[in-house]
């Protein structure tokens, strides 16, 4: 229960404003006056935010401990919230969706070194994915939301209050229910020891990019390309929807669903890693997503675009769901037992330069050319991942207490 309260609550409510804004940010952007291209860079911002956010992050908790810095980082939410819900240009939009990304990487940041140093490998991969379930809940509980507030209103930018209510409601739960770093301490650990595990993750990035280069030139290019794919797959579907005609209330409706059939996976997808092996959801993940792009890319001008549209998102949903988890378990996998954090700060950083970029490719692509080639080139992307991954994945684990 204590695990439920503190670390997963938390995340399944920062989430759910998350959730709500996402699939119409290309919408908000349009109405805005934004071109199709500019609206996708707009929402390709708030995973700008996160990887800008990734380095002062890890300092900013050790400094101030893991409640305060998730306390704050829910109130800096908020700010940027109330920037982009005032917004009257694209860019002034940009600007709040991007201080909501850096704050969400100071949520996000401790909470994997903190897992990696207090579960065992056998039930590793299974406690990841059901953070990452957790978020995936969020997701999906927030575009549900957001979709009923839009409809109740007529008003798109009602999706900002939902993340103002879903930040206010993570800074009660943070205060009502204590220090996370209080309640994981245990019998000769100091309360403090998963502040200044993300402390180290900071610590000479560069030179821990620089020790282990081998396996981020390996392995973490195909984490690289599948973080990537899984987070383009946020701005891609709302930006497709906006292109091929769907109102706002029914785009957040379709995501929504789709989120059903994600979260409904994240606890197979752990057992499977840590029953058969992290290959068996890895390299099935990444090929799903890349053909679920590349089958989309197909489908803008045909007569029944609306219908593969849902058909693609669900099928998207469904690889992306079997996978959760996936990431921050190999990261656990490839660390340094006895101190994880350099290696999984410098692991976050790889897969989230992937984050960052893809959907920043998309949005420049469609500029140049239109989204179906960026959604096609993005989607052979993720079959060269899926190759990587089967090559260098690790197919034993060596024994950790």
């Amino acid at each position: 229960m204590s695990v439920i309260l503190l670390a997963v609550l938390p995340t399944l409510l920062f989430a759910t404003g998350q959730g709500a804004i996402i699939p119409v940010l290309p919408a908000i952007a349009g109405d805005l006056g934004a071109t199709l291209a500019i609206a996708g860079l707009i929402g390709a911002t708030l995973m700008v935010g996160e990887l800008i956010g990734d380095i002062p992050s890890g300092v900013l908790v050790a400094r101030v401990g893991e409640r305060n810095a998730m306390l704050g980082s829910a109130t800096v939410a908020v700010a940027g919230t109330i920037v982009a819900m005032l917004a009257d240009d694209p860019l002034v939009l940009g600007v709040g969706v991007l201080v909501m990304g850096i704050a969400s990487s100071v949520f996000a940041l401790a909470r994997h070194a903190m897992l990696t140093t207090y579960v065992p490998a056998t039930h590793r991969a299974r406690a990841m994915s059901t953070l990452g379930g957790a978020y995936r809940l969020g997701l999906l509980v927030g575009a549900f939301v957001g979709a009923a507030a839009i409809q109740l209103t007529g008003w798109t930018g009602s999706v900002f209050v939902v993340q103002l209510v879903a930040c206010g409601l993570t800074v009660i739960a943070l205060l009502v229910f204590g220090d996370p770093a209080k309640a994981f301490g245990s019998p000769g650990q100091s309360p403090t020891t998963g502040a200044i595990e993300v402390r180290e993750e900071a610590k000479g990035l560069l030179s821990t990019l620089r020790a282990k280069r081998g396996v981020l030139l390996t392995l973490g290019i195909g984490a690289l390309l599948l973080m990537g794919l899984r987070a383009s797959r946020t701005i891609v579907l709302p930006l497709w929807a906006v292109s091929i005609g769907i109102d706002e209330a029914t785009t957040s409706l379709i995501i929504g669903i789709a989120g059903l059939v994600d979260f409904s996976l994240f606890f197979a997808g752990g057992w499977i890693m840590d029953r058969f092996g992290r290959m068996w959801t890895v390299v099935p993940s990444a090929l799903g997503l890349g053909a679920g792009h590349v089958v989309l890319a197909f489908t803008h001008d045909l007569p029944a675009a609306a219908a593969w549209f849902v058909g693609v998102a669900l099928f998207l949903s469904l690889a992306n769901g079997l996978g959760a988890g996936m990431l921050m378990t190999l990261g656990s996998d490839l660390a340094d037992g006895r101190n994880p954090a350099p290696f999984l700060g410098a692991w976050r950083f790889t897969i989230d330069v992937g984050a960052a970029t893809a959907p920043v490719f998309v949005a420049g692509v469609t500029a140049i050319a239109s989204i179906s080639i960026a959604v096609g080139a993005l989607g052979l992307l993720g079959l060269v991942s899926a190759v990587v991954m089967g090559i260098f994945i690790p197919r034993k684990l060596e024994p950790r207490a």
